[in-house]
């Protein structure tokens, strides 16, 4: 029987081996790539073309959302499963948007795990109880509001929270310095966040950077 060909890409090697555990014990699964960071992900997957990516979200280099987005971009037939400790609405929502095809806490039983890689490598979409919910009363309560953060505004917020410069962010994302100014100040106008110190505070809360 073939196999469903899976690429890991988290930044914790220790839960990543403990993943590769999990799915290799499973007679109809193969691992074929270990990312640790959004941009390897990324690469490995043009590479490598896996039937699903297991991706986490904060990482560096670049976040999860984001490499999602490069990669559906590139790659569409490949199936996304976003796999993180965070369940907050705005990336939920986001990842949805950049063509994720799944969405589990890394609370979830291993089996659940298991469960959502075969139905969306059938083609469905499969998220776990606490996404599940979080979906449901966006539905019912659409106009609630969020930071209205874009994915190139997480991305530029992750990159300041981290302490980097306007040229290192221009150079790391391949846009000019002009644009990430521009970026900057969008970001402190939809948070009202003026510094970066709160900048920083508001990306650890939110699950933006660890």
């Amino acid at each position: 029987m073939e196999k469903i060909t899976i690429l890991l890409s988290d930044d914790h090697t220790i839960f990543r081996e403990g993943l590769r555990s999990l799915l290799e014990f499973e007679e109809g699964m193969e691992v074929v790539g270990e990312a640790s960071n959004g941009k390897e992900a990324v690469e490995l997957a043009i590479k490598l073309n896996p039937d699903v990516i297991i991706m986490d979200i904060t990482m560096p280099e670049i976040n999860g959302l984001q490499a999602v987005y490069q990669i559906q971009t590139k790659i569409p037939s490949i199936k996304i499963i976003v796999l993180s400790m965070s369940d907050n609405e705005e990336f939920v929502t986001q990842a949805i948007q950049a063509g994720v095809c799944g969405y589990l806490v890394k609370q979830s039983a291993a089996n659940e795990l298991i469960t959502a890689i075969t139905e969306v490598y059938k083609g469905n979409a499969y998220f776990s109880a606490p996404i599940s919910k979080i979906l449901l009363e966006k539905q019912r309560f659409p106009n609630r509001r969020s930071s209205g953060l874009t994915l190139r505004e997480q991305e530029v917020l992750q990159f300041v929270a981290q302490g980097r410069t306007n040229k290192e962010i221009s150079s790391l994302i391949s846009i000019s310095v002009k644009t990430v100014e521009k970026y900057r100040q969008q970001i402190m106008d939809k948070l009202k966040i003026h510094d970066v110190a709160n900048l920083t505070r508001y990306a650890i809360s939110k699950g933006i950077i660890k």
